[in-house]
């Protein structure tokens, strides 16, 4: 997702200390932006990361075919698993 030409309709209003200002205004002019820029496209660039091993997997094609061969397994009973799950928990 880019911050470029999109029409921005919604405000983030964000707190700072006076040196984290400071910090933040420096390195937003070497980078030839303005703080809200800056600011805009390091916190896509991190929710982009902290994101990323919840929307995109990467695996082998064995992996990926031992994978798809659990999906296709026939579901099985686990009478333990049930009854385990059964039972009232520590915190019921």
């Amino acid at each position: 997702m880019s911050t470029g030409n999109v029409s921005k309709t919604e405000r983030i209003d964000v707190r700072a200390s006076s040196s984290v200002k400071h910090l933040l205004q420096e390195a937003a002019r070497v980078c030839h932006k303005s703080v809200t820029e800056f600011l805009l496209d390091a916190g896509v660039a991190a929710a982009n990361h902290a994101l990323a091993d919840r929307r995109h997997f990467v695996v082998d094609d064995d992996k990926w075919a031992a994978f798809q061969q659990a999906l296709d397994r026939p579901v099985q009973a686990k009478p333990r698993l049930k009854k385990l799950l059964s039972e009232p928990g520590v915190l019921d």
